[in-house]
């Protein structure tokens, strides 16, 4: 959950987000050192008094500049590629849910079961409980199972919409017309909030995805609850 001030990402609650989260520390150190090094030569030319006027080249200072962003942008690049990979990656996914993105609400169907599904609405704020938050909550929150593969199947009815949940690193375009999917891993019982991350109209900012993880004995009672009252 972001609080006030936050400066860096929501601690993760998947291993695909830890995997971001130790990426961006990578190459936030690989900025931070090159910017501390132009910064070094900026000032070490500024104030030198050493000068020759008659250097007009260096043949080890073109290879330097030539041989080392090539070398830094490797080391950004393979590890980038391996997440990339890894976010894409399905195997065996234990539930499938679709989500559909709906002006402005999202609709959840549980296509493992004959006939579970329901809309989700956020809450209007005079209607919040203490402890809730405002423009968060939703009516009726995607229960999951812990610790369980889950693959979503994104879509959309109308126009553009985009299923985000940070801290599970997952973000997938909700395309009228196109399914999308994507997956992901809950390390840890939780509430987990996100929101439309693609302007889709007026009410953009009042559909937010609450998404809740408990364990498998409590998701089994959850899903049988709610094909008795269907």
């Amino acid at each position: 959950m972001a609080h006030p001030s936050q400066l860096g990402f929501q601690d993760a609650a998947s291993p695909v987000m830890e995997e971001l989260l130790h990426f961006h520390d990578h190459a936030l150190m690989i900025v931070f050192l090159i910017s501390t090094l132009v910064l070094y030569i900026i000032v070490a030319m500024v104030t030198t008094k050493l000068t020759n006027k008659y250097i007009l080249d260096s043949q080890e200072i073109e290879i330097i500049w030539t041989v080392l962003p090539a070398v830094i942008l490797i080391l950004i690049a393979l590890p980038s590629l391996r997440i990339l990979y890894l976010m894409d990656e399905i195997n065996d996914p234990h539930l499938t849910i679709k989500a559909m993105g709906h002006q402005w609400y999202w609709s959840y169907e549980y296509t493992d079961y004959e006939d579970l599904g329901f809309d989700s609405y956020m809450i209007p704020t005079q209607d919040l409980t203490p402890g809730q938050f405002r423009l968060l909550e939703a009516d009726h929150r995607m229960v999951i199972p812990v610790e369980s593969p889950i693959r979503v199947l994104v879509s959309a009815e109308d126009v553009l919409h985009s299923w985000a949940v940070p801290a599970l690193g997952v973000k997938m375009d909700a395309v009228p017309g196109r399914l999308n999917q994507t997956a992901f891993i809950a390390s840890r019982p939780g509430v987990f909030y996100g929101q439309c991350s693609e302007i889709c109209g007026a009410n953009h900012s009042f559909m937010p995805i609450v998404v809740e993880a408990v364990p498998l004995e409590h998701f089994e009672n959850w899903s049988s609850l709610m094909l008795e009252d269907a």
